[in-house]
């Protein structure tokens, strides 16, 4: 086969070039010394319990008159740049580099200079004999125990991303001097994480596949992967041209390994249940503190999911949770203005986290150094822009209610008492609603700005549903996790839903003197939780089933956890449509077994209704403060 591809290095690729900048804390700081000066570099291979060698890096400080803990970086994105004489920009966080830790970075198995198969989200295996993500951390740990010097038995890990999964894949049967982790926007499970959505694939990362999607054949310096080449930035034309999915056979053939096992796995079968975290969190003896951002388009999921469960299954332990303002990985980034798209949150707020937060925790379990604060949850309000802390997550004195549909596009607090009222719209996967201004869809991996876009173009599309409540009164503050339970029908056989939940500003709102000058965010809908739910698994994320047609059919979309305030003099607004292109797969809307498989003659046009009477009530269920309850009728 012809392939179409072009060869790209780590370095200019964009995927690449950005989770290096991540992980590696890639950020100016004018008062540190430059590491070669505070660190002295030894680079190792470290033998694994099956034989296979680990690439480790190790940077100790240079001044040897104290011992230091280690903090550990496991990461499938490299340990750039190698080679003894060569350093890095920056080793870790700014406060934790200067207050002097043992830094070490190791490339996991089968990527870069480690040996071995590389595994996406390897599943966890129990046993001493076999090997896992917590094997090889608790192999390499037990290494530099045994052959560093000048290191106080104490270990802390800590990762972004794809290294936050493997931070929270070290805690199951993890080495006792493992006595630290921060898992920061953390993967829990790929079937709900990056690549999926409640079923629906995620369009946008196809362009990373190729990362993530060849084995390399040994140790290298250089990127052995290949990324499509693409010839032109308009991601909505170039997606849909494309067609069905199964034409993407044109870019990635069988040694792709990763889009294969995509295309396999369309369900969520044994295989994807094996690579999820989170049932192995138990019996956890390590202390922990997740770390996610409210605007995370990557890793919102895993944060959430893994503090909730680590919370239940492991009482007593030091399990801590903070969300703030951010994108994906923002807390690790330097900056006056904290934003996301459009819209700013504060001033410096990660250098504020950084120092007052993620610095604390680790001198206190690492070098037994000052006291910890007695929150369980610290979370950012991202419509007062302040941060609160809570005993617990939800936080136990919020109050479960529901913003019902109804009709006229009203929103309301009100369930409906008319019968039979609905409202209906057609979707045609040949002209897919676009998850952003057609300006603004270019080819790009991870479309992060999204999070809190303007939703003003898809309100005035016609293939979107607009509920709005009225001004608001008073403060309405929502705390934890929103469900959409829909009331639906469809006269086809499958479709998507996708729910929207979003803060509509004043009419004489002014712009902040960092909003970009294109904006106006006089009216804007900012966008604060969305959620994509593949209608089919509806009953059962591993047993598919078509809609009957025309039949009321219940449908919930979980849409994650969320705090903000909906301020005095704004309106709560809810989309809810059936396409979200190209960020997410179009459905046919006819069900076929496969959607990887399907041919264009399956994609049809489809006549949805949402339903708002008394018999068939759509809501959202959300979760309120008290106090905070202003008029919605």
């Amino acid at each position: 086969m012809n392939h179409s591809f072009i060869k790209i290095t780590a370095i200019v690729s964009a995927t690449c070039w950005l989770m290096l900048a991540i992980h590696n804390h890639l950020y100016a700081q004018q008062d540190l010394l430059p590491v070669a000066q505070q660190y002295s570099k030894t680079e190792y291979r470290i033998r694994m319990r099956d034989g296979v060698h680990l690439h480790t890096v190790v940077f100790a400080p240079r001044d040897r008159s104290k011992t230091y803990p280690i903090i550990l970086n496991r990461t499938p994105y490299s340990c750039q740049p190698y080679g003894l004489e060569n350093y890095p920009n920056r080793i870790g966080p700014e406060i934790l580099q200067s207050e002097g830790y043992i830094f070490v970075k190791q490339d996991v198995r089968g990527r870069w200079m480690s040996e071995g198969t590389f595994d996406n989200m390897r599943p966890h295996v129990s046993g001493t004999s076999n090997i896992d993500e917590s094997s090889d951390t608790y192999d390499t740990i037990q290494w530099l125990m045994d052959n560093l010097d000048n290191h106080n038995g104490k270990v802390g890990i800590m990762g972004i991303s794809y290294p936050g999964f493997y931070a929270a894949a070290a805690l199951p049967e993890a080495h006792p001097a493992l006595v630290a982790s921060s898992p920061q926007a953390p993967i829990a499970d790929f079937y709900f994480d990056d690549f999926h959505h409640h079923g629906a694939f995620t369009l946008m990362y196809w362009i990373a596949t190729a990362t993530f999607g060849y084995q390399h054949n040994g140790p290298t310096t250089q990127a052995w992967y290949r990324s499509p080449q693409v010839d032109t930035r308009d991601a909505y034309q170039f997606y849909l041209d494309l067609g069905p999915l199964k034409n993407t056979e044109r870019y990635y053939g069988k040694d792709n390994f990763f889009w294969q096992q995509i295309v396999e796995h369309p369900n969520y079968d044994e295989f994807w249940q094996r690579r999820s975290i989170l049932p192995h969190l138990k019996n956890i003896g390590s202390n922990v503190m997740v770390v996610g951002g409210w605007f995370d388009a990557e890793d919102l999921y895993g944060p959430l999911q893994i503090f909730k469960t680590i919370e239940e299954n492991n009482a007593g332990i030091y399990n801590v949770l903070v969300m703030g303002p951010w994108g994906h990985g923002d807390w690790a980034r330097a900056g006056q203005h904290t934003m996301v798209g459009n819209i700013v949150f504060g001033e410096r707020i990660s250098d504020w986290y950084q120092r007052e937060i993620e610095a604390p925790f680790f001198r206190h379990f690492l070098k037994e150094q000052g006291e910890l604060p007695a929150w369980k949850a610290l979370v950012f309000d991202t419509g007062r822009n302040e941060w609160k802390a809570f005993d617990a997550w939800p936080p136990r004195q919020s109050e479960t209610t529901s913003f019902y549909l109804g009709a006229g596009k009203k929103l309301t607090m009100s369930s409906p008492d008319e019968a039979g009222s609905y409202s209906e719209f057609t979707s045609d996967p040949n002209s897919p609603v676009p998850y952003r201004q057609r300006d603004q869809l270019t080819i790009r991996f991870t479309p992060r700005p999204y999070m809190t876009d303007d939703q003003r173009f898809a309100s005035n599309h016609p293939d979107v549903l607009v509920f709005e409540s009225d001004i608001l009164s008073d403060d309405i503050t929502l705390a934890g996790d929103i469900h959409a339970h829909l009331l639906v029908s469809t006269d086809q056989t499958d479709a998507d839903w996708i729910v929207k939940l979003i803060d509509v500003y004043p009419a004489d709102t002014r712009n902040h003197s960092a909003t970009p000058p294109s904006v106006s965010l006089a009216g804007y809908q900012q966008m604060v939780r969305s959620e994509i739910f593949r209608g089919r698994f509806r009953n059962s994320y591993s047993a598919p089933e078509p809609f009957v047609p025309n039949e009321v059919t219940p449908v919930t979309v979980p849409l994650q956890d969320v705090f903000h305030t909906f301020k005095r003099g704004h309106r709560i607004m809810v989309h809810v449509q059936s396409s979200w292109f190209p960020l997410f797969d179009r459905n046919p809307q006819k069900y076929v077994n496969n959607i990887y498989k399907a041919s264009a003659s399956d994609f049809s046009k489809a006549t949805h209704r949402v339903f708002h009477n008394k018999d068939h009530a759509s809501r959202i269920e959300v979760r309120i403060l008290p106090g905070s309850q202003a008029e919605t009728k």
